[in-house]
């Protein structure tokens, strides 16, 4: 067990995705900074990669190397701790979580169970991809909930590249074509990533490929058009956008089954592919359901009310994908799972964390504002709506400005970790060094 060595508040956040990571180092800049609190941060992995980056990780124009971030060495800048693991379990009475042991690639355990005793925990551990019990999707499909998952999947598309070009006999039905399954951000930004990366890989050297004859990308949704959940004039943009890209939509289909040929759909349509995409759907991780007695939903995420305090114990917060959050004035609903309600959350939890180490029982209530929506389609075009205070109402944008919009997010995410001066560096040197670099990852 790691006991607190000192007499001081003990902060645990679960969890080191964008929200997690963002509250971690504003805690540690201030409360851990100034010796008023401990705050440790515990992820299963050893890096950070922004979530909305995997799609471009997966089809190969970002060098994840370039762009994550090492937890131990924020931990070391921003005066908190980092801790390598995953929880497992809780126990609410001795107010300690529990860490399952950590293996490397070989299978030897590197780190034993562990124990973290706390007086407040916040859990932030996003949310996974749901497959919703489908035949085959686990065996023969790829998620894109982590980094490493981005990896498998670009190196799988590069193998298959390389093998068509040097086979004697002509490619075959579904051995270049991708199937992504599920038309929201991460399938319709992830489609229009690949029609980039495949020509650009094929043009290195590739010459036995004609991506317009050979590689296929096809984009099914259970829905009647794809980003369902997203304003009907964006949804139809995006649409007709991916159509000029030759990205084969299918709407209102819904997956039966996944094999290693390729999926079915219910109306009996079989769509052959030997890579595919599973981007349908999000769940909270199975061991939220019910963790020691707390209340949760039918996808595992922990309820929580406007202070985003679980309904059963006060000293358990949780935010992000696996929350189930009170959204008022929309008939029952929960806040949808978007990476801005985690980063505002973050900033919510920042002056809660201080409240309470301030011995303050009143906390503020979280108000879900949506700025609205962007999507990126690579080189090809970005469109969103902005809403709110940004616009005054809801305002359609698309094109450079659009563009703008959604890098600015990404930067506003390293600005938070890193500071303005540290992010601009990065950028001017990352221009630089680009003009003597592949454009796509080729490895």
């Amino acid at each position: 067990m790691e006991n607190n060595q000192q007499n001081l508040h003990h902060i645990v956040i679960v969890g080191g995705g964008a929200g997690g990571l963002e509250l971690a180092t504003k805690l540690g800049d201030s409360l851990g900074r100034k010796g008023k609190a401990q705050i440790t941060l515990i992820d299963r992995t050893r890096t950070h990669v922004w979530k909305p980056l995997l799609h471009e990780i997966a089809a190969g124009s970002m060098d994840p190397d370039k762009h994550q971030l090492e937890y131990m060495a924020q931990a070391h800048w921003h005066h908190f701790r980092f801790r390598l693991g995953s929880m497992d379990g809780l126990s609410r009475t001795k107010k300690e979580v529990t860490i399952a042991p950590f293996f490397d690639e070989d299978g030897i355990e590197v780190i034993p169970r562990r124990t973290f005793k706390y007086d407040t925990l916040i859990i932030a551990v996003g949310s996974t991809t749901n497959d919703f019990g489908i035949k085959g999707a686990r065996e023969h499909s790829i998620a894109l909930d982590t980094q490493d998952q981005a990896e498998r999947f670009h190196r799988r598309l590069h193998n298959a590249l390389v093998r068509a070009q040097t086979q004697v006999e002509p490619v075959h039905a579904g051995q270049l074509e991708v199937v992504i399954v599920g038309a929201g951000a991460t399938g319709v930004e992830l489609s229009a990533e690949l029609h980039n990366t495949t020509r650009e890989l094929a043009a290195y050297g590739l010459d036995k490929i004609d991506p317009d004859r050979d590689i296929k990308i096809s984009l099914i949704e259970a829905s009647d058009r794809v980003l369902p959940a997203l304003p009907p004039k964006l949804s139809n943009s995006v649409d007709l956008e991916l159509r000029k890209l030759r990205v084969h939509l299918y709407t209102g289909e819904r997956v039966t089954e996944v094999t290693d040929r390729g999926v079915f759909t219910h109306s009996g349509r079989f769509i052959p592919s030997a890579l595919v995409v599973w981007a349908a759907g999000i769940k909270a991780p199975d061991f939220l359901h019910e963790i020691d007695g707390l209340e949760t939903n039918r996808i595992n995420q922990l309820v929580v009310n406007r202070t985003l305090q679980t309904t059963l114990d006060e000293n358990v917060f949780a935010f992000g994908d696996c929350a189930a959050c009170p959204w008022p004035g929309h008939a029952d609903a929960t806040v949808p799972p978007r990476a801005q309600a985690a980063h505002q959350q973050a900033s919510l939890l920042y002056k809660t964390m201080k409240r309470r180490v301030a011995g303050k029982k009143e906390l503020p209530d979280y108000t879900y504002r949506d700025y609205g929506s962007l999507v990126n389609l690579g080189r090809y075009s970005t469109v969103g709506n902005l809403m709110g205070a940004l616009s005054g109402g809801s305002m359609y944008i698309e094109g450079m400005f659009a563009r703008l919009m959604y890098q600015s997010l990404y930067k506003m995410h390293m600005m938070t970790l890193h500071g303005v001066w540290t992010v601009a560096l990065q950028t001017l040197a990352r221009l630089i060094t680009r003009r003597t670099e592949a454009q796509v990852k080729l490895h």
